[in-house]
Formats: structure tokens, sequence, C-alpha cells
């Protein structure tokens, strides 16, 4: 199936240039495409998931994804959809980040053999003179179409208005462009709608500096039904580092998808046949409750592996009761059928039998294991009514848990009412 066609039928595209000389290019395999990514944090978060789906799509369809690492971009900082300044960084945190976005980029891209590709764009900007940039690619920019642009022209109006450093943001992605098409041959450049105005900026400077002309998607912005930017939840991003969202919550980040989104994130999120997607477009109420186990269990294989998807789904079963999915529906995917239950892929936090003897206070105990950011915020959540030990409300800001013996070991916390962690007494 041509590439266009797929991302455009699963809801990727959002604008293009040059349509039909677009899939002329894609109609032969092994094209190289590429989308940028500011190593700001050594973690991909769920709001980075349309752009890299997108990357694998690409690879499957037959073609040769670049993914380009920012870490001579980063050292500036991308003013797109940023109200102020970003925090610049050390080369040694651009190296880490750099190190920690590749492995969860391999999640979705196969980097063996050239099939995909990680470069970084220190590699050609670091070594830049200043006067000779400004003459050779300087020169091809018009302020005055520059500050028209949606990221600059939203930072000139805010109250910290637009630094110099920042404006150079956009001749050097342009840079990177045409970089890219003169060393890879890669005349596609993808990116999230708030890169319009960069990514048309590199395919005028490619056109002027190498007469050859470069293409350009945009991807829509993913808002929940309920108008939520996709990813942000009360307690913060979700990521996909497991070490800062573990595998039972990402799980439950996507079983928690409103009933108005679970179709259209299959298509987005998951690699489910679209086919099988669309009869589940006719299911509604409580049958679409195994369409999320579906969805959330596909989202976390690909992220955390089957295993561990599978270890979430069951977790998530023993809490909240199973959900079923019935045999003929989404027969490609590997989810468990059965009713099979554990609490295995709950987040646990192990704690010295003798401490529970003794008694730990409720807002100590909340805030160590990570269920309240600090004592403050599980303070707020006992006097809100939304702590919970082994299903009973804790009552009152002085409540001790004290648990001994084989009590000790079967602790489970509650903040809110999707929110569990368990206490392994050692």
């Amino acid at each position: 199936m041509h590439a266009l066609d797929v991302l455009r039928s699963r809801g990727f595209i959002e604008s293009t240039t040059h349509e039909e000389e677009l899939a002329s290019y894609l109609s032969s395999p092994g094209r190289y495409c590429y989308i940028g990514f500011d190593p700001t944090g050594s973690s991909l978060h769920v709001g980075h998931l349309v752009t890299v789906m997108a990357l694998s799509h690409m690879q499957r369809c037959g073609h040769r994804p670049i993914a380009l690492v920012g870490g001579g971009t980063g050292m500036i900082g991308d003013p797109s959809g940023k109200t102020e300044m970003r925090q610049l960084m050390t080369p040694e945190i651009v190296a880490e980040n750099k190190a920690g976005l590749k492995g969860q980029l391999s999640s979705f891209l196969d980097f063996s053999d050239g099939k995909a590709l990680l470069v970084d764009n220190a590699d050609w900007l670091s070594g830049l003179h200043y006067i000779p940039f400004l003459r050779d690619v300087g020169s091809h920019f018009s302020v005055n179409r520059m500050i028209k642009a949606e990221s600059y022209r939203a930072r000139l109006e805010s109250e910290e208005g637009l630094s110099f450093i920042e404006f150079n943001y956009m001749l050097l992605q342009a840079y990177d462009f045409y970089v890219l098409a003169e060393k890879y041959g890669c005349l596609l450049q993808m990116g999230g709608r708030d890169q319009w105005g960069n990514i048309v900026a590199g395919v005028e400077l490619v056109r002027r500096k190498a007469q050859k002309t470069v293409f350009g998607i945009t991807f829509p912005l993913i808002m929940t039904s309920s108008g939520i930017k996709m990813g942000k939840t009360h307690a913060g991003a979700v990521w996909l580092d497991p070490e800062r969202t573990s595998p039972y919550d990402y799980y439950q980040f996507w079983v928690n998808t409103d009933d108005a989104d679970v179709v259209r994130f299959l298509k987005l999120f998951t690699f489910l046949p679209m086919e099988e997607i669309e009869e589940a477009s006719a299911l509604s109420g409580r049958d679409l409750n195994g369409v999320k186990a579906v969805l959330a269990y596909e989202a976390t294989a690909i992220v955390h592996g089957s295993e561990a998807a599978a270890q979430a789904h069951r977790a998530a079963s023993a809490m909240f009761g199973g959900r079923e999915v019935p045999e003929a529906l989404f027969s490609s995917s590997q989810i468990s059928r059965s009713t099979e239950v554990d609490g295995d892929g709950m987040p646990s936090t192990q704690i010295p039998i003798g401490e529970l003897a003794v008694g730990i206070s409720a807002v100590d105990l909340f805030c160590r294991v990570g269920l309240c950011a600090s004592r403050g915020a599980a303070r707020r959540l006992i006097e809100q009514g939304g702590a919970y030990v082994n299903g009973q409300r804790v009552e009152g800001l002085d409540a001790v848990v004290v648990a001994s013996g084989s009590d000790a070991s079967g602790l489970v916390l509650r903040s809110g009412k999707k929110h569990y962690h368990r206490i392994e007494a050692v």
C-alpha cells in the first residue's frame, strides 16, 4: 500500500507540499524521509508518538526513515509551541539525552543494516562559521516572512518575546533539510503542525541552493474528545521510559481512553489492520471495554514488549475485573482472551516489614511510593478523600498505616479511582 494512503487513512496527515510530486517520490521503495527530535529530555512521551509512529509506518511501507536528533539545534531550543525561552543545555546533557532517545526509537524502528538512520545535526552545525553561514544561508531568508510563521508570531506576542538566539532556529532547521537532501537524497521532512513554517523554509532553501524539489508533511495536533492535549494528565506527561511511567501505568493511560477517542487512537497508536479497526467502530457502550483493552495492550506492547503488556493486562484485570475480548474481535492481536488475572504487573515498592509493623504515616507512605509528588500533595489527597489502603479510605492527616505478618504483603494503596500501588514487605 502506498505510504501516503496509509498515513492518510489512519489520520496522520494534516498538510502536505507538492501533493502529486510527493506521491511520485514515495511510489518507489527505499526513499528517505526524516523527522527531527529535540534532545530536551532522555525520554520521549506520548505526545511524541504521532511522529514516531509515522516514521515506523514509512519503514513498513519500504522506505528509510532518518531520526534526526538536534544535538546542534538543541543547544538553542525550538521556539515552536513555547511561550518562553527554553533552558539552554550543556553538550553533556544533550549527549545523555541523545542516547536515551535512540534506545526508545529502537522500539519503533529497525536500525540494522541502514534500514533506518539516527543522525545528529551537531555533526554539521557545530563547525559552521557565522559569517559564511549568514552569506550562504541567511541571504535566502526574508525577516518579514519569518515573523509571520506561527511559531515566531506567538512568541513575539508573548510577554517574554523572542530571543535572537531562537530567531536563528528556522535557518538551522532549514539547513538540516539541505544537508540531508545533499548527503542522503532525503527529499521529505515530516513534523507536527507547529513545524509547518520551518519545513516550508527548508523546502525553499533546498530549492534555491540545490535546485531540488523537496517535500513536507505535517501532522495534526492530537486532542482528546474532552479538549486535552494528547499525553497530558493531571500527573503530568506519560513517558515511554519505564522508570518514569511504569508499564502498568502506561497501560492504564490507554485503557482509560474516552469512548469517543478509542477508534481514532487505534488507528494512530497501534499497527492493527484498518479492517479490524473499522469492525470495532460499530461497537458502543460496554462493548467498547474490550476494544480499550486491546488498544492498551497493543500500545504497551510496542513500547515495553508483549510480556510487559500481558502482565499489565492481567494486573489491571485483577484490580478492575477482566474486560472480555471476543475471539472474533481483533484476530491479529496477541492479547489474552482468557480471564486469568494477577497483580504482578502493578507498580510496587519494597518496604522492610519492621517499618510496617511499627507503622508509617499515610502522608509519608503515599509520597514515598510515588502516588503523590510531595507531602503537600499527599495531604491534599487525603483531605479530599482520594487516598485508600486496601479499599478503605484514609481518614485524617494523622492516619498511620500498620501491617504485620501476612497482612504486610497484601497492602494495596490507591490514589483516586485509577492509580494503584502495591507494597511488598521484605
